[in-house]
């Protein structure tokens, strides 16, 4: 039986890896983390409260991947040219990530996919939760059909279809999903980071949700500007998104409304600004290049805000945020920092 490689071994990776072993496939985990490949030769690869399902693991810098190799990717952006280094050319590669690397595109994959649902993973462990259901988008990239063979994701994509974690969806172009939870993700994942808030005290700090709303339009105006489709993921299509957000009534009472389900969640920046490195180049920065010029005030604060945190090793504070609402008639005082 063929092995499939999950590379990177966190949320996303966990409950893709286990899905697919509960399907039948000889799965094997990589990742940098040694407790994390300790606890799963211990104890397996563990989703929820479901039974724990053995597998392989390897410590990443003991793998060394075949050229009939077919690999998940997993990890965040900053990881991927550490790992495509290591890849033979012919590889077959599927990327579930979040945020744009052009390390990555340069290299040309056929499948990509994209999840809505939220899954954090206990650290030094195998063992993820899913915190929040949502689906898994699958599809093709469309500039890189003829790269990769068919056949060779075909095993990996027709277990994700049988899993009952989350739901698979196929999807005939994979990048107005990546963009649509683009859109998302650099609005929470920089202000929940630089702020150490989790995702739901993002809606419930008034300061922090006027810039989160005004970042989501921002956002929503960049891509549409760029011409970029956008689709559906989750409660509301982007469309319907800006109209609400136009709509302060209706946008706080939908904030609240959503709080409960996002409390005690975390974005996946959260923990990387003290270590000096996270995706915001991936995120924001990649908006910045599709704006080409027109205006996007809080994505350049934002992303300026990001880089000077990573560069100093700051830890993560609401006062912090005070810099990006500047000009935006934002009042921070008697917010205590958390």
């Amino acid at each position: 039986m063929e092995t499939t490689f999950i590379v990177g071994a966190g949320g996303i990776g966990c409950a893709v890896g286990y899905a697919l072993r509960a399907a039948g496939l000889s799965i094997t985990f990589v990742d940098a983390d040694s407790a994390k490949i300790g606890d799963g030769r211990r104890y397996g690869v563990r989703v929820n409260h479901l039974p724990p399902l053995r597998a392989d693991f390897i410590r990443f810098d003991d793998w060394q991947p075949s050229a009939d190799a077919t690999v998940l990717l997993c990890t965040k952006c900053y990881d991927n040219a550490a790992v495509l280094e290591r890849l033979p050319a012919a590889v077959q590669l599927l990327p579930i990530q979040n945020g744009f690397d052009p390390i990555l595109d340069a290299r040309g994959h056929a499948w990509e996919g994209i999840a809505s649902f939220v899954s954090e993973c206990r650290p030094g462990q195998m063992h993820t939760f899913i915190t929040r259901k949502g689906k898994l988008h699958l599809g093709q990239r469309p500039a890189s059909r003829s790269r990769q063979r068919p056949e060779s994701t075909a095993a990996p994509l027709a277990g994700l279809q049988r899993t009952s974690l989350f739901k698979t969806v196929p999807v005939p172009d994979i990048l107005p999903y990546k963009y649509t939870k683009l859109m998302y993700n650099a609005a929470i994942s920089p202000l929940a980071a630089a702020a150490g808030l989790d995702n739901g005290e993002l809606l419930s700090v008034p300061p922090a949700r006027a810039l989160f709303f005004g970042l989501l339009r921002e956002n929503y105006a960049i891509l549409k500007g760029a011409a970029i489709p956008l689709v559906k993921i989750g409660s509301f299509h982007p469309d319907t998104v800006q109209w609400i957000l136009r709509h302060q009534l209706v946008a706080n009472s939908l904030a609240w409304a959503f709080y409960p389900s996002l409390r005690g969640s975390y974005c996946s920046m959260s923990g990387d600004l003290p270590k000096g490195r996270t995706e915001i180049d991936n995120y924001n920065g990649h908006l910045l290049e599709l704006a080409d010029g027109r205006p996007c005030p809080l994505n350049r604060r934002v992303y300026d805000l990001v880089k000077r945190m990573e560069q100093e090793r700051c830890q993560p504070k609401v006062s912090v945020l005070a810099s990006v609402g500047q000009g935006g008639g934002h009042h921070w005082s008697g917010i205590a920092d958390s």
